[in-house]
């Protein structure tokens, strides 16, 4: 199956939920047998694939992997990074090894992929034959190729899968594509990575996501909209970070499932969802959340949003605020929303 992480988060985030409303005998197998298959998957494969892990398949997995099909062998996963939670769940519900691929257009799609038998979490693996990969460094924003335990930096792309560049758009083509001394082309990619000691890569932020704060922090949105997307009551999150102040604020669409689950138990009165959303109550109850969240992560303060919205609309691709792969659109989030996010700052 090929899949965008967004897929494979909702689907852990629908299988846990589910779980969840069982409870009692069924949530406490399904626990153990989690974790037993983490630890056994962590410190020997040999635990993973032994006696134990059929057992836990017909207790705990069988009912989950028919969602997606028992015989899945393999996912392939691309188009944004997959958090470790998400890739670790595969492995162990549904059974299969996930391969990250890494690539841009630019590149012809694929520059990077993972070993099939790599048991490690959040690394797109070795250059792929077509492809050269280096770090260059980015001193402004804290990422340099002598950064110990590995070398880190923007992630360039060379090779003869790189594109000649923007049709009719030379001043952006000479910005982002460079010929070296020995004639190769380099695409700067704008994503920052890290380098493993076996070769392999690790996507861990990009450029255009890192706002320097008025204080000089800097906040990386894609790694705190990453982090704080495991909240329960959170369908979908956008952070903003404004120059000019030193805290960052939230656009978020909430779970209506789960907010609608706590309204109905903590007695909140309401017509309707959009309703819902506009209750201090409501927005009070996630923000705690979000703050539970923001620390087990070990977000840093000024990471965690100061001030949230709460929006009852999805963000869908046909509203043009999400791409097909269900990442969000920043910019058209951000203009369609700005009298929204205006008030946050007040």
């Amino acid at each position: 199956m090929t899949a965008v992480p967004a897929i494979l988060d909702r689907v852990r985030d629908g299988v846990l939920k589910k779980v969840e409303e069982k409870g009692g005998l069924a949530k406490k197998l399904f626990n153990i047998g989690y974790k037993r298959r983490l630890a056994a998957i962590e410190g020997s494969w040999f635990g993973a694939w032994g006696l134990e892990r059929m057992l836990w398949d017909v207790i705990a997995f069988k009912q989950i992997r028919a969602i997606l099909g028992v015989r899945m062998r393999f996912v392939l996963c691309g188009g944004a990074p997959l958090s470790g939670d998400s890739q670790r769940f595969t492995n162990i519900c549904m059974g299969a090894i996930i391969g990250q691929g890494y690539g841009l257009t630019e590149t012809c799609a694929g520059a990077a992929f993972t070993e099939w038998d790599d048991p490690s979490v959040g690394r797109v693996g070795p250059p792929l034959p077509c492809s050269c990969i280096k770090l260059v460094s980015w001193e402004e924003g804290g990422y340099t190729v002598a950064d110990k335990p590995m070398p880190r930096g923007e992630v360039v792309v060379g090779g003869v899968s790189v594109t000649a560049g923007y049709f009719n758009h030379q001043e952006k083509t000479n910005e982002v594509y460079k010929v070296d001394e020995r004639g190769m082309r380099w695409f700067y990619t704008g994503d920052i990575g890290q380098f493993h000691p076996d070769g392999c890569l690790e996507i861990i932020d990009r450029k255009k996501d890192i706002v320097k704060l008025q204080h000089g922090e800097y906040i990386s949105l894609g790694k705190v909209e990453a982090a704080l997307a495991s909240s329960d009551y959170v369908d979908n999150i956008m952070v903003h970070a404004d120059p000019f102040h030193n805290y960052c604020v939230a656009l978020i669409v909430p779970s209506s499932h789960m907010l609608e689950k706590w309204a109905q138990e903590a007695g909140i009165q309401h017509q309707n969802f959009s309703e819902l959303c506009n209750k201090a109550d409501a927005v009070s109850e996630v923000e705690k959340s979000l703050s539970k969240v923001a620390k087990a992560s070990r977000l840093d303060k000024f990471e965690t949003p100061a001030k949230i919205k709460l929006l009852s609309d999805p963000w869908t691709p046909e509203s043009g605020l999400v791409t097909a792969a269900l990442k969000i659109k920043r910019e058209q989030l951000k203009s369609k929303f700005k009298d929204e996010l205006q008030k946050l700052y007040k």
